[in-house]
């Protein structure tokens, strides 16, 4: 079994590269091959630079082989009826190239279909995960968000996809006639949100001002159309993808769209990345104008046969594991989300003014809070450092009303941003201290017509309340996320345990049946859950002691 499945994907993949080159695309040194070890397929080196070699392009992509929105409008097909939805509002940029996904997929006839034979049928992201593995990650924000979404996209999918796919298809006769179901668009969203690059396009060739010698997608498809209506105005969002860690625009007007680039998406993730990609629109560094490359960073230090990645970015584990179904132990990026409920907020005395002044301030209800934030606490690697010079540039030097309230001596140590703190100082707020905000804010003057501003409310209610209130609501929040995390899957001791017992289980057992490939996987996405939950407890429990020390200070210095 385990024979005939590596022997159908060695085929698959001679398939691939034939078609790379056929199309245009150019490994030179350079190729694709299976990671090993379930880990599907990334991009080898294939030989040391030359003596003298300069320039470290490895691979090189027409941008005709990428997956586009232009190229979807462009699809002698399906174009018509994309441009139509695109136009009414219908669907998105996005939206668009994944239902165009699931379409190509079902013909046999596809230009992509040796690279869509290629791309995986399933992943380890938290969006497929069985029920027994998704409740590995109870009481995490991970659960919930992958919870809400796995409901909006079935949503989407019952509203609309199913309908749009399904006529799609019909203008194709050869297409599969089986019925579209859920998971193709599962798989579409997936394959999508880890694959697709945000690419700087050359502005000529987006909107190209005649056909020239651009290559169309078959003999028969001679569309170039440079007004390419409704996409022109359509919102072409970044998406936080790999660009900034990894692209260079080689020309000055560029569009940025997002799209899938066969081959170089094959380029898996290190933070230590060895290339990075670039687009050439006149061919100066490839040869090859409207193209995409694949270019090594540091030339001298790749080996043959060693594996070339690309960086994704700082991202923690939640984002990891939503978006691409792996983690890093102990990673540097990793983040917690605090968060004020909405529902919480309704609910407290004098509501309805508590929110007026948040809607001025421009409150946040929630708050990242990056790891690297924890160095420069009390507890952190710079607690020792003195940093009295700074004290002089107090925010609270602009806060203060009338200059009466002290500047707390641990300001300079407070790690948690101010903007969250002036939220939950004017949730805080009791009866007496409104009171008192008013009479301060009504100095401001007798204009009906002048409201007063967010600085002025942030001043005001620190001059009445200061940080008691503020930081006896985070401590609260910080243990009630504590609680959570701890009520399904046990404290933070008991998660390292029980990776401990998985490494040591990791060198046994390698079976390799149909079966036992699925229970490996399970086991990777369980482990992969722990992972990530241990990480979320431990910056519980690091910010908990922050906030818990912030407001033992602050109960001795109010004033």
């Amino acid at each position: 079994m385990a024979a005939a499945v590596a022997a159908a994907d060695e085929a698959k993949l001679e398939s691939f590269l034939r078609w790379l080159q056929a199309n245009g695309a150019d490994l030179r040194g350079c190729t694709i091959r299976s990671c090993g070890g379930g880990k599907g397929f990334g991009v080898f080196s294939t030989a040391a630079p030359e003596p003298g070699a300069t320039d470290g392009v490895v691979l090189v992509v027409p941008l005709d082989l990428a997956i586009t929105p232009m190229r979807v409008l462009q699809d002698p097909l399906v174009g018509p009826r994309c441009r139509a939805l695109l136009e009414e509002g219908g669907v998105d940029d996005r939206l668009l190239v994944m239902l165009f996904l699931m379409a190509e997929r079902r013909r046999p006839g596809s230009l992509w279909k040796p690279y869509l034979d290629m791309l995986p049928s399933n992943f380890g992201s938290s969006l497929w995960f069985s029920e027994e593995e998704l409740a590995e990650l109870e009481g995490t924000t991970l659960y919930r968000a992958t919870v809400i979404q796995r409901k909006s996209l079935q949503s989407s999918f019952d509203e609309k996809v199913k309908g749009i796919v399904e006529e799609l298809l019909h203008v194709d006769e050869s297409a599969s006639s089986t019925e579209v179901l859920f998971e193709d668009f599962l798989w579409a969203n997936s394959i999508f949100w880890t694959r697709a690059l945000n690419i700087p396009l050359p502005h000529s060739y987006v909107f190209p001002g005649s056909c020239g010698d651009q290559q169309t997608r078959t003999n028969d498809d001679d569309v170039c159309d440079s007004s390419l209506p409704g996409h022109q105005e359509t919102d072409i969002t970044a998406k936080d993808s790999t660009a900034d860690k990894n692209s260079k625009s080689s020309n000055t007007e560029s569009i940025w769209v997002e799209g899938l680039i066969p081959g170089i998406d094959f380029c898996n993730h290190n933070v230590k990345a060895l290339a990075t990609w670039e687009v050439d629109s006149v061919g100066n560094a490839t040869g090859v104008p409207a193209s995409m490359y694949l270019m090594l960073a540091d030339k001298s230090s790749v080996e043959a046969g060693a594996e070339i990645h690309i960086n994704y970015g700082n991202k923690g584990n939640e984002e990891l594991l939503y978006l691409y179904g792996f983690v890093v132990d102990n990673n540097p990026d990793d983040y917690l989300m605090v968060h004020y409920p909405v529902e919480a907020l309704r609910q407290i005395q004098s509501a309805d003014i508590k929110m007026r002044l948040l809607e001025i301030q421009k409150g946040e209800l929630r708050c990242l809070l990056p790891r690297s934030l924890l160095d420069n606490g009390f507890f952190g690697i710079h607690s020792g450092e003195d940093k009295d010079d700074k004290k002089n540039i107090s925010p609270f030097s602009i806060y203060s009303w009338s200059g009466q309230r002290k500047v707390p001596s641990y300001l300079h140590k407070i790690v948690f941003p101010q903007e969250f703190l002036s939220t939950l100082r004017t949730i805080a707020m009791q009866e007496h201290e409104i009171e008192q905000v008013a009479s301060l804010l009504g100095e401001v003057g007798s204009s009906e017509d002048r409201e007063p501003s967010d600085a002025e409310i942030q001043s005001a209610i620190w001059e009445v309340c200061g940080d008691q209130g503020a930081l006896g609501l985070l401590v609260d929040l910080l243990r009630v996320k504590m609680a959570e995390l701890e009520e399904g899957t046990g404290p933070e001791a008991s998660d390292s345990q029980l990776l401990e017992q998985f490494y040591s289980l990791d060198s046994e057992d390698c079976t390799s049946g149909s079966d036992e490939n699925n229970k490996d996987k399970s086991k990777i996405n369980i482990r992969s859950c722990i992972i990530y939950r241990r990480g979320q407890k431990q910056l519980t429990r690091l910010f908990l002691r922050e906030a818990e020390y912030l407001l033992e200070l602050s109960g001795k210095e109010q004033t």
